[in-house]
Parts: C-alpha cells; structure tokens; sequence
C-alpha cells in the first residue's frame, strides 16, 4: 500500500479530525515544556537540581531533595510510555504527507532515539553522572524541534492540494 501523499486524499472531515488532534497534542506537548520550565529552569544545574536535590545550597529560594527510587521509576517509565505514543501517533501522521522521503524519515526516528536519551540521561543524572545533564539538554531540544517541525508539517499538508 502507498501512503505517500495519502493526507491528500483524505475528506475534509478527516482533515479537520487530523487537524484538531494536531492542535491539542501539541497544545498538551508545549504546556509539559512550560512545566519542565517550572521546575527545572531549562538550564543544565537545574535539571540537576531537580533530581538530585539542593539541600547545600543556603541561598535556594526553594529547597529541593533528591528522588527517591520509585518516584524516579514512576517518571521514566510514564515519560517513555506516553512519548512513545506520542511520537508514534505523528509519526503515523508523518507517513501520509508527500515531504521529502529522508526528512520524513528522520522526524519518524529521531524522537524515540531522544526519548531514551532524554529518559535515560535524566537516570543517569540521578545516578549522579553529572555530565549527562548537557545530553538531556541536547536530545530533549532535537525532541522538541522534531515535534514542532512534524506537527507544523502535518498541519501544512492538510491544507495542501495534490
């Protein structure tokens, strides 16, 4: 079966279907980011900080103390469960539109490689393998602009004519 430039030929009512699904992941995927922001200040001490804790340092303005075994399970396995269907979902989306073959490609794959990445290096930091926290911050922005740029393109192709 072809599924190149399939979105195309979708009726206007799975499109607008596609289209709403596209808007609220994506709305659901930013608003996680805004609280990875809260929580981490989107730098590499304070995704540290977040796991690891800050209990020496005198001046925090909030104290923080490090995960404990099953709350680091609990956030690993739900973060891997739920981006992988994510990803997988886009992806799918992804394998319809008519863009570039290779470029598709690389949007379909790339997130899972970031999810173990991201996922695995924040158990890394845990483990307290500091310099894990600059490969967290590396694969979870080639994660972030793989969603945008895919969602962007799905919705792109919606409206494309064929």
């Amino acid at each position: 079966m072809q599924f190149h430039g399939l979105i195309h030929t979708l009726s206007k009512d799975i499109k607008l279907f596609i289209g709403a699904f596209v808007i609220v992941l994506s709305i659901g995927y930013f608003t996680g980011l805004l609280f990875v922001g809260e929580t981490s200040t989107l730098n590499p001490n304070g995704i540290e900080e977040n796991y690891l804790g800050n209990e020496e340092d005198e001046n925090a303005e909030v104290m923080k103390f490090k995960k404990g075994s099953r709350e680091m399970l609990t956030i690993i396995h739900t973060h891997i469960l739920s981006m992988s269907f994510i990803f997988f979902l886009l992806g799918g989306l992804l394998a319809i539109t008519s863009i570039h073959k290779k470029l598709k490609l690389f949007l379909m794959v790339e997130p899972f490689l970031s999810i173990i990445l991201t996922f695995g290096g924040i158990y890394c930091i845990w483990l307290e393998i500091s310099w894990m926290k600059y490969v967290v911050i590396i694969s979870g922005t080639f994660m972030t602009v793989s969603f945008t740029l895919g969602a962007l393109l799905v919705f792109w192709q919606l409206f494309q004519k064929k």
